[in-house]
C-alpha cells in the first residue's frame, strides 16, 4: 500500500508541475472505485456520476492543498462522500418542497423516490436501504478495498471506534434482513 501512495504522490507533484497526463492516470485509476463508492452511497447512477465528476473537479483544483506525505485514496473518497451526503440533503430538501407543492396543489403528481437505484454491492439493494450514509460507506470500503477501522475514519473524519460502531452496525442490519439466508457478511 506505501509504494501505492508513493505513486499517488508522484503523480499529485507531476499535476502540480502541469503535466496533465499525470491526473489523467490518477482518473484512470480512481473513476472506477470513485464511482462504485457513490452509488453505493447515492444508489442512483446519474446522480453518482455527477458527484464523481465535481469530486474529480474539486480535487483537482485543490491538489495544492493535498498533503504528498498522506494517502491520495482517503483524501479523494473523503471528496467523494462529502459530495454525497451533500447530494442526499439536496434531494431530500428537494422533495420536501414538492411534497409540500403536492400537498397544496393535487393536481401536481410527483414521485418524491429516486429514480434508478443500483447498488455495486452483490447484495440485494432492499439490503442496503437499511443501512445510513455512513454506515453504506463504512461496509462499501471495508468490503470492497479491505480498509480498516482507521482508514474508514479519516473518510468519514470520526473516530476510529465510530467508525468500527458503523462498520458493525450495517453488519449486524444486513444479517437482521437477510434472516435465516446462510450469508457471511
Amino acid at each position: 500500500m506505501k509504494t501505492e501512495n508513493m505513486r499517488d504522490s508522484e503523480l499529485v507533484k507531476n499535476c502540480l508541475q502541469g503535466d496533465m497526463e499525470a491526473y489523467r492516470q490518477i482518473m484512470d485509476k480512481y473513476t472506477g472505485k470513485a464511482m462504485a463508492l457513490a452509488i453505493n452511497i447515492l444508489r442512483n447512477r446519474e446522480d453518482a456520476e455527477d458527484v464523481c465528476q465535481e469530486a474529480f473537479i474539486s480535487a483537482y483544483h485543490n491538489l495544492d492543498k493535498f498533503d504528498l506525505q498522506g494517502n491520495f485514496k482517503n483524501w479523494f473518497y473523503t471528496m467523494i462522500y462529502n459530495r454525497c451526503i451533500d447530494k442526499i440533503r439536496k434531494n431530500k430538501r428537494f422533495f420536501q418542497f414538492f411534497a409540500r407543492v403536492k400537498s397544496s396543489q393535487p393536481l401536481i403528481q410527483v414521485n418524491p423516490e429516486p429514480t434508478n437505484p443500483t447498488s455495486v454491492c452483490s447484495l440485494d439493494k432492499r439490503y442496503l436501504q437499511t443501512l445510513s450514509p455512513k454506515e453504506r460507506l463504512a461496509l462499501f470500503l471495508w468490503a470492497q478495498d479491505s480498509f480498516a477501522g482507521e482508514e474508514i475514519a479519516a473518510i468519514l473524519k470520526c473516530s476510529p471506534a465510530t467508525a468500527r460502531v458503523h462498520l458493525y452496525k450495517a453488519r449486524k442490519k444486513i444479517k437482521a434482513v437477510i434472516g435465516g439466508e446462510n450469508v457471511e457478511v
